[in-house]
């Protein structure tokens, strides 16, 4: 889908033509979508196909009347069933600079541009591209902190419910969190790697403004790196904090059954002597029974007894 704005009347309004100075976002181009922005802007054709690739690291580059710069931005993906929590990824962003006009290139709806259109709208015109753009990366970096919290937030209350009763779905959700930090964290790294190569570069001829606006999205990304940062080791340390309770559990839980087992095998060793075809004490008394019976049920209860005094003395 293609989508032109262009400056009128102090603000960003949509028109289906191309102008001298305008904003292109593209988003899941199609083929002829992308052939008509190469041919009205004369950017090369891998500044608008290299952001399409999922894969694409965050990078600066630039060309003889062109730049590209492409960071990570976040977007929620749809829950698989409705009762599962919506989860988030990163995907590639292309911003291309030429002339007075802004490209933007994604292979996937993403709130960034949604979000810098509603505040942007009445604020900056394309033609003043680097501001414009560095108004929209700071925007991403808004974005990013507010799902990090967001995020942060349902880690609370997942783990209040495992505090309760640890339960094989809440520590799945736990883990779907985990990945979207790493996540998170890795793209926001590069990202924090690739604007500072642009606020560098020579190519760009930056005012002081169009600097400071530069360095504004900066921070907002370093710090969405350290909240991120943060969170994710604090969820790694519950998930140890966790898995070691459910091992200290296990534990119990065959400690016990061992101690069962053993009180049991006395008991099992008496019937299984008196099982044999020999001469044995008591088979000519009446009571032998009894007798073997409560035999065996003293030697369980000592048994018995000796783990109690143990596992009060916490040697067992």
């Amino acid at each position: 889908m293609m989508t032109v704005y262009k400056w009128e009347s102090g603000g960003l309004k949509e028109t289906p033509e191309f102008a001298s100075s305008c904003w292109i976002n593209l988003v899941e181009p199609s083929t002829t979508e992308l052939e008509a922005v190469l041919v009205h802007s004369k950017v090369p054709r891998d500044f608008l196909t290299d952001p399409l690739d999922a894969g694409e690291r965050p990078r600066f580059d630039w060309d003889d009347e062109s730049s590209l710069l492409i960071v990570h931005v976040p977007t929620p993906e749809a829950p698989e069933s409705p009762g599962d929590m919506p989860s988030y990824r990163t995907v590639p962003l292309g911003i291309i600079f030429y002339r007075q006009s802004v490209i933007t290139v994604c292979s996937a709806h993403t709130p960034v541009t949604g979000a810098f259109l509603d505040q942007i709208r009445r604020v900056c015109p394309p033609s003043d591209t680097y501001r414009f753009a560095f108004r929209l990366l700071w925007h991403a970096g808004v974005l990013f902190l507010r799902y990090i919290n967001d995020i942060h937030s349902r880690t609370t209350v997942l783990e209040d419910e495992l505090r309760e009763s640890i339960s094989n779905e809440a520590l799945l959700r736990l883990f779907q969190i985990e990945k979207t930090f790493v996540y998170f964290t890795t793209s926001l790294k590069a990202d924090t790697i690739a604007l500072a190569r642009a606020n560098t570069a020579r190519q760009l001829t930056l005012s002081e403004d169009d600097r400071d606006y530069l360095e504004d999205a900066m921070v907002e990304y370093q710090q969405a790196l350290e909240t991120a940062t943060i969170h994710a080791n604090i969820l790694n340390g519950t998930l140890d904090t966790f898995a070691s309770l459910i091992n200290n559990n296990l534990n119990n839980v065959m400690k016990y059954l061992t101690a069962a087992t053993i009180m049991l095998a006395a008991p099992t060793l008496i019937a299984s002597l008196y099982g044999m075809n020999i001469g044995l004490p008591f088979q000519q008394h009446a009571h032998a029974f009894s007798i073997v019976m409560g035999i065996s049920g003293l030697l369980a209860a000592g048994i018995g007894a000796v783990f109690f005094i143990l596992s009060r003395k916490r040697k067992f």
